[in-house]
């Protein structure tokens, strides 16, 4: 069994991003975190992300592609991504991408029994740009960092005294 920290995200693949990103602000009730270029809308609820990216086509079939329509699904370390995808596949789970190292951890994709997309990932730091568009958001609350009540004490540092010249 994986050791999962959560689940950071749901990305899916929409036709229209403005009218997707409107309905999902103003009537289910998440918060704007980002957009990324005019393709990708990161939305934030309770500390967990809908992505929202914009499809090639608008045929759900022609625009498929191994970067949406997924979740992921964070483990803490490199080793315990590469342990995984041993451990699924001594479970027959089908991995359509061998773990590979990515900007801030590893990552490889595999399918559900029903065929849905499911990413297997450890991240290393902070993912999300910290000039997001939420202010509401605390950097707490962003992927890859502790809330400060979870955040081991750091010691406070030393003041050396300085030396008084002697007179002479």
């Amino acid at each position: 069994m994986l050791k999962l920290t959560g689940i950071s995200q749901i990305t899916l693949r929409v036709n229209d991003l403005r009218r997707s990103e409107e309905f999902y602000t103003k009537i289910i009730g998440f918060k704007l975190h980002h957009r990324l270029g005019i393709n990708m809308t990161y939305l934030e609820a309770g500390g967990d992300m809908l992505v929202l990216v914009r499809a090639e086509t608008p045929s759900p079939e022609e625009a498929r592609d191994i970067r949406v329509d997924h979740f992921g699904l964070r483990l803490e370390t490199d080793e315990e991504v590469d342990a995984a995808a041993v451990y699924l596949k001594n479970q027959n789970v089908h991995i359509l991408t061998p773990p590979a190292k990515r900007r801030d951890g590893r990552a490889f994709f595999i399918l559900d029994p029903d065929g849905n997309l499911v990413e297997i990932y450890s991240s290393t730091g902070e993912v999300f740009p910290t000039d997001d568009t939420n202010p509401d958001m605390p950097s707490s609350r962003r992927r890859g960092r502790k809330p400060k009540s979870e955040a081991q004490p750091q010691p406070a540092t030393p003041t050396v005294p300085k030396r008084r010249r002697s007179r002479k």
